[in-house]
């Protein structure tokens, strides 16, 4: 019986080709869509996942109402990790993270790498595993260095690299004592080399303040303790050790749940966005190619309903009609389940580096095939059940003698199915339209800065003791208009500072401030706009040291009504304001203006450098050039301040291509369904065509008849998606403080995109049936 079903199946393929091939192509897409967003579920749900003592690992979070919100976030200062490991016996061990890049130099090798200072019980808490060297003794030396594989390679190819010596900036030397695993692609931690904590301590560069946070605090419990006893009891482990009394409590996060749950509001831990939305974006496109499916399916039921007449008056059961169309149904979704694997392998490449996301398909796994297995049945049954139930249920009395339900009834479930369709794809253009505005308005955004014609390199020391000469050779040949140096570029963003005090304070405030500093020139040279006062210059005026220019958020936040003179307090240092600017953009572009602090220094991290524009490309060679005559010991690597900007918004513009895509597929499989739907309703009217035609009726005329029907289904489509779509896009601006403004003339481009759509879809079958020939639509009986 079987055998005979799958001969039946094979040839109702091959007989309705063009149908079959739709059909198998409409699945197939909608398959390849789900595997691919499925894929990247379940690397997000992967991450971090492998470490042994996952259960046991902890990251630590400081919360405070900061900025009149209670916030949360996983910078802590560096004394918390000894702090928690000696006051509180729940604990286990601890390992703080801080990064840093440094130049590796062996014999005549250099390059540039990144890596972590961290503590030695790092490589005993997470699971590195080291292919070289102790786990217990490998960062135990303040001078000992760990590599990563990859690294090795690098810099000593095929040698042996234990007990080599690496030296790091040209001046501190590391033995290496282990060398690590290559790091899996699931984990948020990215480095290539580990360098011990102490290593910070012993160069009195670790800026062991409890109120200066830069570090990141992983927790070890013993497996009896309790984690909500834990955080009772350390939650006021910073307030007791600050000495500025902030209001700053400690707690432990899982690191199971850091990848999925590692964003707050409020004081609690929310995520999963990500997962949910790839989630349902991979239920709807097998939804739609479902219901393509079904309408397909059905649209050719006229002609299969004699054969389910015939098989019915023979004796058929209707369970074993419905299961022989079901059974055809798993059948073609089992070649659509082929097709989109392959679909998957070669798209793979692409929608990885679109997502940031190492996908690849696990051949090697049981479960992926079984998970196979499950979603060919699952789809093959949902797709099939329909039309299954639809054609097992005609009468045969009816059927042989030709009288069928009139597909042309107000209300049928494939009208309903085609409705349903198309206000997925009118809700899918909708978000992509509203998505690709607010990346523009970001993009359109008045930085506050000027980032054509900057760039800026890391002071190395090489630099930093020619500092002098390199800026008066920039200057003084023309290449550069000013010269600036800061610890970080402007588009990097300051490091965070709170606990500040001033005249007349709100005492219950909590105020986090964007930390800069400069050696002078940072107005000029970034191009922002000076409101009142004067630059930092401590070559000219040395008490500017401590002085600061603040911004007008700043401004705002510490309610100087003449700022100029005013005092800012840290710690036993007393800031004297001397300038305000206008605010400038700092982190993301859908992010508020920060209040920014720009505080004097006689140090600097980096370079800035304005360019002179009568000549911009032959400057920037000029700088270059300057830079490495002043740089022979390192690497010379000139950074640009638009293309540092411009990189924020990639990610965005890669998520903006993949609901394009999405999108896309979705629309042209929901016109596979209204192609379906086409094909079935011309059938069922040729008669009518025929006498309309013998009548007299136009080609135009019965073309607009057939096509009116359709498109009431897409206007009402329209109806039902215009306000579902102003609902969530309203939502989902609610996550950008900066955010553009929802026009009518998104949805009313939308809906005329999908009507366009829609009657470039059903042209073609509306045109055919009406230039057919009557006498043929007469005689078929």
């Amino acid at each position: 019986m079987i055998r005979n079903y799958l001969k039946v199946a094979f040839r109702n393929l091959w007989k309705n080709k063009v149908l079959s091939f739709i059909n198998i192509s409409g699945l197939a897409l909608g398959m390849a869509g789900a595997v691919l967003l499925l894929l990247n579920i379940q690397y997000d749900l992967s991450v971090d996942q492998f470490h042994e003592k996952k259960n046991l690992i902890y990251k630590a979070y400081n919360k405070g109402v900061v900025d009149g919100r209670l916030q949360c976030w996983d910078v802590t200062a560096a004394p918390l990790a000894p702090a928690l490991k000696q006051d509180y016996p729940e604990i286990k061990q601890v390992a703080r993270i801080s990064g840093t890049e440094k130049l590796l130099s062996y014999g005549e090798k250099k390059l540039k790498a990144e890596g972590n200072y961290t503590d030695p019980s790092f490589l005993d808490m997470f699971s590195f595993p080291l292919v070289r060297g102790n786990v217990q003794t490998a960062l135990k030396d303040i001078h000992s260095i760990v590599i990563t594989e990859k690294l090795s390679k690098k810099i000593f190819g095929d040698e042996d690299p234990m007990n080599k010596v690496i030296v790091a900036d040209n001046k501190n030397r590391f033995m290496v004592t282990g060398v690590v695993k290559d790091l899996p692609a699931n984990t948020q931690f990215k480095f290539e080399y580990l360098i011990p904590w102490e290593f910070l301590h012993a160069e009195g560069i670790e800026n062991a303040y409890w109120n200066n946070e830069y570090a990141g605090t992983f927790v070890e419990l013993h497996s009896n303790a309790d984690i909500n006893s834990v955080n009772n009891k350390i939650s006021d482990v910073a307030l007791s050790h600050s000495n500025k009394g902030r209001d700053i409590r400690v707690f432990l996060h899982p690191l199971s749940k850091l990848h999925i749950y590692g964003r707050f509001e409020n004081g609690k831990a929310v995520g999963g966005d990500n997962i949910r939305f790839l989630g349902i974006l991979a239920i709807v496109v097998l939804l739609i190619a479902c219901i393509n499916f079904m309408n397909l399916s059905t649209a050719r039921s006229e002609k299969r309903a004699k054969e389910v007449g015939v098989r019915k008056v023979v004796g058929a059961a209707k369970r074993s009609l419905i299961f022989q169309f079901i059974g055809e149904s798993v059948l073609l979704s089992l070649i659509a389940g082929v097709i989109a694997l392959s679909l998957v392998e070669m798209s793979l490449p692409v929608f990885s580096a679109l997502a940031k996301a190492p996908l690849a398909i696990p051949y090697q796994s049981p479960f992926f095939w079984l998970a196979g297995v499950c979603l060919v049945l699952f789809t093959g049954i949902l797709a099939g059940s329909y039309p299954a139930f639809y054609l097992s249920s005609f009468k045969p009395v009816k059927v042989l003698k030709g009288v069928l339900k009139n597909g042309n009834a107000l209300v049928t479930p494939r009208k309903i199915l085609v409705v349903l369709q198309f206000v997925f794809s009118i809700f899918l253009i909708n978000f992509t339209i509203i998505f690709q505005k607010q990346i523009a308005y970001g993009q359109s955004r008045d930085t506050g800065f000027v980032k054509e014609n900057l760039i800026f390199h890391p002071l190395t020391d090489d630099l930093r003791k020619n500092y002098k000469l390199v800026k008066d050779e920039l200057l003084n040949g023309g290449t550069a208009i000013s010269v600036s140096g800061s610890n970080t570029p402007i588009t990097g963003g300051g490091t965070r500072i709170g606990g500040l005090n001033w005249e007349g304070m709100d005492l219950n405030a909590n105020v986090n401030f964007e930390l800069f500093t400069t050696q002078g020139g940072f107005v000029k040279t970034n191009g922002l706009k000076l409101i009142s006062g004067r630059d930092i210059d401590v070559e000219s005026y040395p008490t500017d040291t401590a002085s600061c220019m603040i911004n007008e958020a700043a401004l705002k936040v510490l309610g100087f009504k003449n700022p100029i003179g005013q005092t800012i307090k840290d710690v036993d240092v007393n800031l004297k304001v001397v300038g305000v600017i206008k605010d400038f953009l700092i982190g993301g572009p859908g992010q508020p203006m920060s209040p920014v602090l720009i505080m004097g220094t006689n140090s600097a991290s980096f370079i800035s450098i304005r360019l002179n524009s009568t000549a911009s490309l032959r400057n920037v060679k000029d700088a270059e050039g300057i830079l490495k005559k002043y740089n022979r010991n390192y690497l010379t690597e000139v950074q640009f301040a638009d293309d540092e900007y411009a990189a924020k918004f990639k990610q965005a513009k890669n998520v903006a291509v993949l609901i394009n895509s999405f999108a896309l597929i979705a629309i042209f499989i929901s016109c596979m369904g209204l192609f379906g739907l086409a094909t079935y309703m011309a059938e069922n009217r040729t008669k009518e065509i025929g006498i309309r035609k013998v009548l007299g009726a136009s080609v135009a005329g019965i073309t607009s008849l057939l096509a009116k029907d359709f498109i009431k289904l897409v206007i009402i489509a329209i109806v039902i998606a215009s306000p579902l779509a102003w609902l969530f896009i309203n939502f989902f601006l609610q996550q950008f403080a900066y955010r553009t403004t929802i026009s009518s003339w998104i949805f009313l481009a939308a809906g005329a995109s999908a009507l366009l759509i829609a009657l470039f879809t059903i042209s073609f079958q509306s045109i055919k049936a009406a230039v057919a020939n009557p006498v043929m639509s007469l005689r078929t009986e």
